[in-house]
């Protein structure tokens, strides 16, 4: 049984969910899904999909409860709780009396109170690294990030000339350093580098909205109108497209929280900057920089080896596919 948000492919940052299930069910006989929304052909036959979405909070929990109580005979092999540490509180009363192993997936800095109650009912716990996880427990298992390496081809070599086109990716959030990166930008163009730099994310919270338009603000300020675009999210499908056209991806994410984008450039075999220490098993130090200080990721920008890095693609392939996600799952779960 597998609890997540969405099954949905077009989704910019849930739809990478979508080849992790697939993935589950390569390896069982049947996965029961459990989502707030769904394009259920997306998933293959055996999967079985329940959706619980509705207008109000004691609605959708309802019908969680009876989709959960509907899968659990015969018994599950394990109820996996995907990203949202209240699906592990609902289904603990109903999942751990009969034995089932209950799993969550949890790879975020924030520590919370739900998320300390669901840690305490959960029989294991899975992550990328031990450090993607905000706190300490003995439940832990790193078993890397489930990338569907399939999907991600690598990118073509750029084309020669003198601009460098840099990427970021994600939610406009405060925690993705994203000012840094606009800084670091300005200093290489002040250095004489053709340095633009292309932003794609959501903006579906108030707190992003107002960062968004924060970043917009320091744009005009240090004069990069032509050099910064601040664009909406992509479909997770396009990535392949905004790869091969840029010569390098940007990842300033505060420590804790190992954005999948990262690994999926690298499986592209494309050039990453990350400050983010917990990439340290993918990226070589010349391609790690220090959050807060915005010179080192202009010194990164001004000697990048733009050629694409076919060694980064190994890596992902070796620890962070989603065949061994899925492998590293099921061996938590037993």
């Amino acid at each position: 049984m597998f609890a997540t948000q969405a099954i949905d492919p077009a989704d910019p940052v849930l739809g990478a969910t979508v080849p992790m299930v697939r993935a589950l069910a390569d390896r069982v006989d049947e996965v029961a899904v459990l989502c707030d929304r769904a394009v259920a052909e997306a998933l293959p036959d055996n999967c079985r999909v329940h959706v619980f979405g509705a207008p109000g909070r004691g609605a959708r929990a309802a019908r969680f409860e009876r989709a959960l109580a509907a899968e659990l005979r015969p018994r599950p092999l394990a109820f996996v709780a995907h990203m949202i540490p209240l699906y592990a509180l609902a289904a603990a009363p109903l999942v751990r009396p009969l034995g089932v192993p209950l799993v969550l997936w949890y790879t975020h800095w924030r520590a919370h109170t739900t998320l300390r109650a669901a840690a305490a009912v959960s029989t294991a716990i899975v992550s990328v690294d031990r450090r993607s996880f905000p706190f300490g427990s003995q439940k832990v298992h790193a078993i890397g990030h489930g990338i569907d390496v399939s999907e991600l081809p690598p990118a073509p070599e750029p084309p020669p000339g003198d601009e460098l086109r840099a990427l970021a990716l994600g939610r406009y959030s405060p925690a993705k350093g994203l000012d840094s990166v606009l800084r670091a930008v300005r200093l290489v163009r002040d250095r004489g580098l053709d340095a633009r730099l292309e932003l794609h994310g959501t903006a579906s919270t108030p707190l992003e909205r107002e960062h968004r338009a924060a970043l917009e603000r320091l744009r005009d300020e240090l004069d990069l109108g032509d050099a910064v675009d601040l664009g909406d999210p992509v479909p997770h499908s396009e990535l392949p497209q905004l790869f091969a056209r840029s010569h390098v991806l940007v990842n300033n994410m505060r420590a804790g929280a190992p954005d999948k984008v990262v690994y999926e450039a690298a499986a592209s075999c494309l050039p990453v900057l990350a400050s983010n220490p917990v990439f340290d098993d993918l990226l070589p130090a010349e391609l790690r920089f220090d959050r807060e200080r915005p010179e080192t990721l202009a010194e990164r920008l001004q000697t990048l080896d733009r050629r694409r890095r076919p060694e980064l693609r190994e890596r992902v392939l070796a620890r962070h596919s989603v065949d061994s996600w899925a492998d590293g799952l099921l061996a938590a779960a037993r």
